[in-house]
C-alpha cells in the first residue's frame, strides 16, 4: 500500500514550491484529495501522508517518527538538485500540533530544512480532554457545514469515528503553543470551531517573530475543507507566494469600499 498521496502540478509548468500535508485525528489522505488538487493547480507540488499517532506514554518518540517519515516524503519528491523549495508542511488537528511541536520542541529545524508551516485547526491547550461530542452526526457538525466534504468524510471506510473524542497528548500540545520557531508560520483557524481557543491562537502568533493568525468566518474545525475551502486555499496559496518573495505580500489594498 502506498504511503503518500501525490498531488502534481499542471504539465507544462515549472513548479513553484513543494508542500506536504499532514491529516489529524481520524482523517486519511483522501481527506485532503481536494485540497491537494486545487494547490497543486496553482502549479505546487503536493504529497500528503498519514495522520501521525500521537502517544501520551513517549510523545517524544512519535514526534521522531513523524520527523522521520516527513524527510522520506520529501526525499521522495526530490529532483536531481533537491525538492523544489519552499518546502512547507500543512498540518490539520492533531497533524498542526505534531508539526508545531516538532519544529518548536528544539528551537531548530529538521536537517531537511522547512521553510515555513501552516496550521490549521490547532486544537485548544486543553484538548487532551477529548471533545465529548455524540456520535457521527455531532462529529461532523463539529467538523463541517460543507455538505461535499461530509459526504467524503462519511463515505470513506477508513475515517475512524469518534476520533475527535480521542486525548490529544498534553506534552504535545504544551510544545506546540510554548513554540518559539523562527519559521514564517501561517495559523488557520474557524471561528465557529468548538475545539479552538482562539485567545491561546492570538497569544501564540503574537509570540512568534514571523506569523499570521487568519480567522475563517463561519468555518469549523475542518478549516482547510469546510464551505470556505476556496478562500482558505486562496490564502494558502497567497502565503506560498509571499514566501517565494521573502514575506513580501505581491497584493496591497491602497483603497476599498468594502
Amino acid at each position: 500500500m502506498t504511503q503518500y498521496s501525490d498531488h502534481h502540478a499542471p504539465e507544462g509548468l515549472l513548479v513553484r514550491g513543494t508542500v506536504l500535508v499532514v491529516p489529524g485525528r481520524g482523517e486519511t489522505r483522501a481527506t485532503y484529495t481536494r485540497f491537494g488538487r486545487r494547490i497543486a493547480a496553482d502549479a505546487y507540488r503536493v504529497r500528503v501522508i498519514d495522520a501521525p499517532v500521537l502517544d501520551a506514554g513517549d510523545p517524544d518518540a512519535s514526534l521522531s517518527g513523524l520527523a522521520d517519515r516527513l524527510a522520506a516524503a520529501v526525499e521522495g519528491t526530490a529532483a536531481e538538485d533537491g525538492a523544489v523549495r519552499p518546502l512547507v508542511l500543512v498540518g490539520a488537528d492533531s497533524g498542526a500540533a505534531a508539526l508545531a511541536a516538532l519544529v518548536g520542541r528544539t528551537g531548530t529545524v529538521p536537517p531537511w530544512r522547512p521553510d515555513a508551516l501552516v496550521l490549521a485547526g490547532l486544537p485548544g491547550p486543553s484538548a487532551e480532554s477529548g471533545t465529548g461530542v455524540d456520535g457521527w452526526d455531532d462529529e461532523l457538525d463539529v467538523r463541517t457545514s460543507c455538505p461535499t466534504h461530509r459526504g467524503v468524510l462519511t463515505e470513506d471506510a477508513h475515517v475512524r469515528r469518534g476520533s475527535l473524542g480521542d486525548a490529544v497528548p498534553q506534552a504535545v500540545l504544551t510544545a506546540a503553543y510554548d513554540s518559539r520557531t523562527v519559521l514564517p508560520t501561517l495559523f488557520l483557524a474557524g471561528d465557529a470551531d468548538p475545539l479552538a481557543d482562539h485567545e491561546a491562537l492570538a497569544r501564540a502568533a503574537k509570540s512568534l517573530p514571523r506569523a499570521r493568525l487568519s480567522v475563517v468566518h463561519g468555518a469549523h474545525h475542518d478549516v482547510l475543507n469546510d464551505l470556505q475551502h476556496r478562500s482558505v486555499a486562496a490564502e494558502v496559496v497567497a502565503f506560498l507566494e509571499a514566501l517565494r518573495g521573502g514575506l513580501r505580500p505581491l497584493v496591497a489594498v491602497r483603497s476599498s469600499a468594502w
